[in-house]
C-alpha cells in the first residue's frame, strides 16, 4: 500500500497499450481445430419392432378402440378361441372343463355391444415365455423338497415339512377312495360333530381367501386348491359388491371348484374340499397373465327409462333430490340385507334412494346394475354419489290384497248386540282395511300356531270360549314343552343350528340366513340333546311372568 502511495496518480492501468503487441512471425500459426478428435460412430442398427407383450400395454381407460361384437365366436385359433355369450366375454382352451372367464360372479346379464381391445387369450399362446417384468425369475433351490399330498402325508414329527392334513373325516372302518366326479369326490354327507370338528378351529384364524369387488376371478381357482392342498376346509371372506347377491357366490364357489360350503356366516363362507380329494389329480387351470379389458355394456342410466317421458323422468329426478336415503353403505362393505330394505321402501315409495359417499364410481354402479336385476327396479341417476330408483309402473306389492273386516267395536264378539249370533245387515257399515304388514304378521301367526281362524263363526260364548281355552293349551304346549336353545348374536338377533341335522346339509343359502360363531360348544350335551326331558306346563319362567302380567 505505501508503494501505490508513492506513486504518481496512484493508477496502475493509466499506461495501458491501446493495441495488442504485434504477433511474432517465427511462431507457427494457430490450429482451429478441436484439440481432442470427435469420434465417428457407425449408425445403428435398427433391430426388427418386435410384437409388444399385451400385458404390458396402455391401461384399458386410455383406448380408442372399439369394435362392435355379435354374440358368438370373434376370435378362433383352432380349439382356442374368445367367444360372447350370455356371460360375457370368454374363454375357450382346449381340455377344460368349462369357458374361462375373469370373473365369474361380477358379470352383467346384458348382451355386450363391443370390446375394447383385440380379441385374444389372456393365458398367452403354449410356447410363450415368461414376460419381462423387472425381475429376473428365482432360480431353482438346490434343495430337494418333498412334495406331499392329502393321500400320502408326510410321517408326523417330520421336520422341514409343513402340515399336511389326511383325507377325512371318515367314519370308522371306511378309507379314502380315488374319486373322479365331484359326488365322489365330496363322500357321505358331513355330520353336524364333522362340522364342528372342522370349522372351529377356524373361526378366529387369520389365513383366508379375500373375495373383492371383482368376485371369485378365474386366478382364485388355483389358490382355493393351494390352501385345500395344507388343510380340508378355507375360509373364504367377502366384501364389497358381491356380498349383494351372495347366493349367486356360494353357487358359483362350489361348481367351479367342486367343494361344498358347510357353514356361512355374513360374508364368510367355509369351503370343505370333500372327503376323498387329492391334490394330484386335482383340476389343473392356466393363470391369467393380466386383466383382460371389460366389453362395453348398454348405459345403465336413460334419458327416458322404461315406461316414462323425459320430461316425467325429469320431474322424477327433481323430487329424488330432496328425497332422504334409505341407507349409507360403507366402502368394503357387506351389503346382505340391501335388496331386502330396498323392496321393503319400495311398500311406501315410489322413489328410494341409496347414499354411497366416498365408494369408487364403478362399485355403485356395480351395486345399481344388480339392484336393477334382482329387486327389480329402474334406474334414474347416480348424481352426488347417490343410487335414485324407482319402482316402475309393473310393480307389485310383496304381500297380498289386505280383505275387508268389521269393526269389532260395532258388532258384539258373536255376532250382533242381541247376541243371536246373526251379523248385522249393512256390511259396509264400520268396515275397516288392515295394513299388508298387518296382514302378513297374522298369516306367520297363524303358520307358528300362535292364532287361530274360526270357520265356525257362529258361536255362542260358552262354545267360543272352550275354544279359545284349548287352543291355549296347544300353543303353550307347542312353545314351552320342549328344550329349546335360542342363541344371540352380537347385533341381538337370534338364531339356532337346527339346519344341521345328521347327514344333512344346507342346500339354499338365503340372504337372512346366519350361523353365529357361538353355536359351536365344547359341550357335547349341545349335540346329544335328550328329548325325553320335557319341561311340565306352567314350569319355565316365562309363564310365572306371563301370570304376572295377567293379574295386572
Amino acid at each position: 500500500m505505501r508503494i501505490l502511495a508513492s506513486l504518481p496518480d496512484g493508477n496502475l492501468f493509466a499506461f495501458l497499450p491501446s493495441t495488442p503487441p504485434p504477433r511474432d512471425p517465427r511462431l507457427p500459426p494457430p490450429s482451429t481445430s478441436p484439440p481432442i478428435p470427435v469420434p465417428k460412430y457407425p449408425p445403428k442398427e435398427q433391430k426388427p419392432k418386435s410384437r409388444p407383450n399385451p400385458a404390458f400395454k396402455l391401461p384399458h381407460r386410455h383406448t380408442r378402440y372399439y369394435k362392435p361384437v355379435n354374440r358368438g365366436v370373434i376370435a378362433s385359433d383352432g380349439d382356442r378361441g374368445v367367444t360372447i355369450g350370455e356371460s360375457g366375454v370368454s374363454y375357450r382352451l382346449p381340455g377344460a372343463p368349462f369357458e374361462f372367464q375373469y370373473s365369474y360372479t361380477e358379470t352383467p346379464q346384458a348382451k355386450p355391444l363391443a370390446i375394447r381391445e383385440p380379441a385374444f387369450l389372456p393365458f398367452g399362446p403354449p410356447t410363450m415365455p415368461r414376460p419381462w417384468t423387472g425381475k429376473q425369475p428365482l432360480k431353482k433351490s438346490k434343495k430337494k423338497i418333498p412334495l406331499f399330498d392329502s393321500f400320502n402325508p408326510p410321517l408326523p414329527g417330520k421336520k422341514g415339512v409343513k402340515h399336511v392334513e389326511m383325507p377325512g373325516p371318515f367314519p370308522l372302518g371306511k378309507y379314502p377312495q380315488e374319486g373322479k366326479t365331484r359326488e365322489d369326490i365330496l363322500g357321505e354327507p358331513l355330520k353336524r360333530w364333522e362340522i364342528s370338528m372342522l370349522v372351529k378351529p377356524l373361526l378366529k384364524d387369520n389365513r383366508q381367501v379375500n373375495l373383492g369387488r371383482d368376485g371369485l376371478t378365474h386366478n382364485m381357482l388355483e389358490l382355493i386348491h393351494s390352501h385345500w392342498k395344507r388343510r380340508r376346509v378355507i375360509k373364504i371372506k367377502c366384501k364389497g359388491v358381491p356380498t349383494v347377491d351372495m347366493d349367486n357366490v356360494c353357487r358359483r364357489l362350489e361348481e367351479k371348484t367342486g367343494g361344498k360350503i358347510i357353514f356361512r356366516v355374513g360374508g364368510l363362507v367355509y369351503l370343505f374340499r370333500g372327503r376323498n380329494y387329492n391334490y394330484r389329480t386335482r383340476p389343473q387351470y392356466p393363470l391369467m397373465l393380466w386383466k383382460p379389458a371389460a366389453p362395453v355394456y348398454p348405459k345403465l342410466i336413460q334419458e327416458a327409462p322404461e315406461g316414462l317421458t323425459k320430461h316425467e323422468a325429469d320431474e322424477l329426478r327433481r323430487k329424488g333430490k330432496s328425497l332422504l336415503p334409505i341407507c349409507k353403505l360403507a366402502k368394503n362393505g357387506v351389503y346382505l340385507t340391501l335388496v331386502r330394505d330396498v323392496r321393503n321402501a319400495f311398500e311406501g315409495s315410489s322413489l328410494v334412494k341409496v347414499n354411497c359417499k366416498g365408494m369408487h364410481a364403478s362399485d355403485y354402479k356395480k351395486l345399481g346394475a344388480k339392484l336393477k336385476e334382482l329387486v327389480p327396479c329402474v334406474l334414474l341417476s347416480f348424481d352426488d354419489e347417490q343410487i335414485l330408483m324407482w319402482r316402475g309402473k309393473d310393480w307389485k306389492s310383496m304381500y297380498p290384497e289386505p280383505p275387508s273386516f268389521s269393526n269389532p267395536v260395532d258388532l258384539d264378539i258373536a255376532g250382533d248386540a242381541d247376541g243371536s249370533g246373526t251379523p248385522s245387515d249393512d256390511p259396509s257399515q264400520g268396515t275397516i282395511r288392515s295394513s299388508p304388514k298387518m296382514i302378513s304378521l297374522w298369516k306367520r301367526a297363524i303358520e307358528s300356531t300362535k292364532a287361530l281362524v274360526l270357520d265356525e263363526i257362529n258361536l255362542g260364548p260358552d262354545d267360543l270360549l272352550k275354544k279359545v281355552e284349548e287352543f291355549e293349551g296347544i300353543s303353550q304346549a307347542a312353545e314351552h314343552s320342549y328344550p329349546a336353545l335360542v342363541l344371540s348374536r352380537e347385533d341381538g338377533a337370534s338364531s339356532s343350528m337346527a339346519e344341521y341335522e345328521d347327514g344333512s346339509q344346507s342346500e339354499n343359502y338365503d340372504e337372512d340366513e346366519f350361523y353365529p360363531e357361538d353355536d359351536f360348544n365344547d359341550d357335547d350335551e349341545f349335540y346329544d340333546s335328550d328329548s325325553s326331558d320335557v319341561v311340565p306346563l306352567g314350569s319355565l319362567p316365562v309363564d310365572h311372568i306371563a301370570e304376572r302380567l295377567q293379574r295386572k
